[in-house]
């Protein structure tokens, strides 16, 4: 009841691509119930790491391997879709993205022609990286993982052929323990290396590797295999139902689907759940599941760039539906034809593959060298659109990883010991820039001390982030070691979900007490309004009149945070409340005249913190705008900080006595 490696062509396996496929599919569109449908590149992996393998070997112990003979399989496989995908995506991106969203199409596309868009992607990490919703190669991390394995397991089965052939199999498991533990090891970090990266990727095709060497023993007992099947099935069932984005991934968490997979690749044949993964539809999936792989994703990219990033179930249903003819006229029209040895005989196959490398280059390469091709956009929506630029200087230097000893240039203003802190997640970035304006005004500094994702709450600790609390406690002990530091600034994305479900508020009054106890001011500066898409985007778009979100259905949203204002007043905590000032007739607002708030969907850009916190001075918030929101959204807010005065300039441009260097 078990596969080997030399089993002729199986219909289940098809099935399975078809099992890995849909997930990543549906998730992508936004379907509910596959909010872990991302395991599905982890089955790919499985699946890949078995057949690969066991051509490789079969190949070698039969005397008749050859490297040049293997990739010209790879590239009859790979290089057809993949290009036309990359034109498509080119032509797409030339017509529709904006010049701060097109000047990473491509170096993307460098990076997918040659295989290391998982390399690009992982030095992208950080607060200036390519975001998912105007990254349309993004999927293709996968396939430099699968292609830079591919590079050195021929050799590495080669070399253990003729140097040590008993050593094959001991070797491939020494190499999947060791990927694994690296990966646990590095599961936690957010530095991306774990997710993108070879090293912590390769036990996951290994694994299929392993079966397809003969490492698992046959399941002969038909019951026994057919319960085998059912719990792998119900575990990637369940692995895509109840994994999301806060699971720790990868690492021991994808050992559920990479493990199932295995099992089903191994047990499936003759079984109930063989028999299901065989029927025509999951089949027809499956062989379509490599153009469907790389179509769906441009296409969703692209819809919620020139839609609002609007997707109803209508949008998603349309998406999916595209996909699947874009990907069935793919697999027909491109993938068919240059597998075919007798159309494409192999010397045409180096021809049309290298010349549509060139060609890809050639065309990347001219993108890249236009920049962002300012040229295709009136001026009025380039102004819209470089404000998705008009973020902190010392945003990327100050917003760590780290949990300790941080930058002198993290202390903005005068060149002077800080007499007051900004502590907060990415949201305090832009607040405590121009805090340093403003005290540096004064011949005083701000301490910056931000953390991506991580709020100022004191025993809060992520499971995605463990130096999360480390960070925070590092930072309550700096402010209680310097007598200098009078006033702490807290900022948090406090409509984050995760910070709803952590009940971080009850974390926020302990940090309150703390910060109190020490006899510093506190200032907390509440939710900033967040809108349903990158607001320079929005406005360069559509225009100033673009509607924006409802005051009172932010006021009710974040309401839980909110609630609590009374409470923190009465320990002593001033409150600065965003909405009160970024709000009129009953919407948030995104633009003062022709300057955009916000430089993405959340973050308020430079110009909007200048707006917000205005001309701040002996404590005092000087807002511009009328005190109305609280009105409108039923003053269900008591206690708020509310003001209806306006006074003076937003403050200089420039930060005097920065010690760091603008980008």
């Amino acid at each position: 009841m078990s596969a080997n490696a030399n089993s002729d062509y199986r219909l289940d396996i098809d099935g399975l691509r078809a099992l890995a496929v849909l997930p990543v599919l549906l998730y992508h569109a936004g379907v509910p119930g596959f909010s872990g449908g991302f395991i599905g590149v982890d089955i790919f992996f499985v699946i890949s790491g078995f057949l690969i393998t066991g051509i490789i070997a079969r190949e070698i112990d039969a005397g008749g391997f050859s490297i040049l003979t293997f990739y010209e399989r790879r590239a009859r496989r790979i290089l057809p879709a993949l290009l036309a995908m990359i034109a498509f995506v080119l032509v797409g991106a030339s017509w529709l993205f904006l010049p701060s969203d097109f000047e990473k199409v491509g170096p993307s596309a460098l990076a997918a022609i040659f295989f290391l868009a998982n390399v690009w992607l992982f030095t992208e990490t950080g607060y200036f990286q390519a975001t998912a919703e105007t990254t349309p190669l993004l999927h293709t991390w996968s396939l430099g993982v699968e292609e830079q394995f591919y590079i050195g397991v021929p050799v590495l089965l080669i070399l253990v052929a003729r140097l040590a052939p008993g050593w094959r199999l001991k070797s491939v498991i020494a190499l999947t323990v060791i990927s694994f533990g690296w990966a646990v090891l590095k599961q936690a970090d957010t530095d991306g290396f774990a997710f993108y990266l070879l090293p912590t990727r390769a036990w996951e095709l290994f694994a299929g590797s392993l079966l397809a060497l003969g490492a698992v023993p046959a399941i002969r007992n038909r019951w026994l295999a057919e319960a085998i099947c059912a719990v792998a099935l119900a575990a990637i069932v369940w692995a895509t139902a109840s994994y999301d984005y806060n699971t720790v991934f990868p690492g021991t968490a994808a050992l559920a689907p990479v493990l199932a997979a295995a099992a089903l690749i191994h047990c499936a044949p003759g079984t109930w759940t063989g028999r299901l993964l065989s029927l025509k539809g999951p089949v027809w999936i499956g062989l379509i599941s490599y153009s469907l792989y790389l179509s769906h994703w441009p296409l969703i990219v692209f819809w919620q760039y020139g839609f609002d990033g609007e997707q109803t179930a209508s949008h998603s249903t349309g998406l999916i539906a595209a996909s699947i003819a874009i990907a069935w006229a793919s697999w027909r029209w491109i993938e068919q034809p240059f597998r075919s040895k007798a159309r494409f005989p192999t010397q045409r196959v180096w021809r049309w593959g290298a010349g549509g490398m060139g060609i890809a280059t050639a065309a990347a390469l001219a993108l890249v060298m236009q920049g962002g091709w300012d040229s295709r956009f009136d001026e009025r929506t380039l102004k819209f659109a470089r404000a998705a630029g008009d973020f902190s200087p010392a945003r990327a230097l100050c917003t760590v990883t780290r949990v300790s000893e941080f930058s002198d240039e993290c202390t903005l203003g005068a060149d002077a010991s800080p007499s007051a802190i900004v502590w907060g997640d990415s949201h305090g970035v832009e607040i405590a820039w121009v805090l340093g304006e403003q005290y540096a005004q004064r011949g005083q500094s701000v301490g910056q001390r931000t953390r991506g994702s991580c709020p100022p709450a004191l025993g809060y600790d992520p499971a995605k982030d463990p130096d999360c609390a480390v960070f925070n406690r590092n930072v309550m002990a700096e402010i209680a070691a310097a007598p200098s530091i009078e006033k702490v600034y807290l900022a948090g994305y406090w409509v984050s979900d995760n910070y709803r479900e952590a009940r971080i508020d009850n974390h926020i009054g302990r940090t309150l007490d703390e910060l109190l106890a020490l006899g510093k001011e506190v200032v907390l500066i509440g939710p900033i309004p967040s809108q349903r898409q990158s607001v320079p985007r929005l406005l360069a778009l559509e225009g100033a009149g673009v509607p924006t979100r409802s005051a009172s259905g932010f006021a009710e949203a974040t309401a839980w945070f909110t609630q609590n204002y009374p409470a923190w007043k009465a320990k002593g905590a001033q409150i600065i409340e965003p909405l009160d000032h970024l709000s009129r007739d009953g919407r948030t607002i995104i633009v003062a005249g022709d300057t955009p708030l916000y430089y993405d969907s959340h973050h308020l850009s430079l110009a909007g913190a200048r707006f917000l916190l205005g001309h701040h001075a002996a404590g005092q918030l000087a807002g511009e705008l009328p005190c109305n929101a609280r009105a409108e959204a039923g003053d269900r807010r008591n206690g708020t900080i509310c003001s209806d005065r306006s006074q003076g300039p937003d403050g200089p441009s420039a930060i005097a006595g920065y010690r760091g260097s603008r980008p």
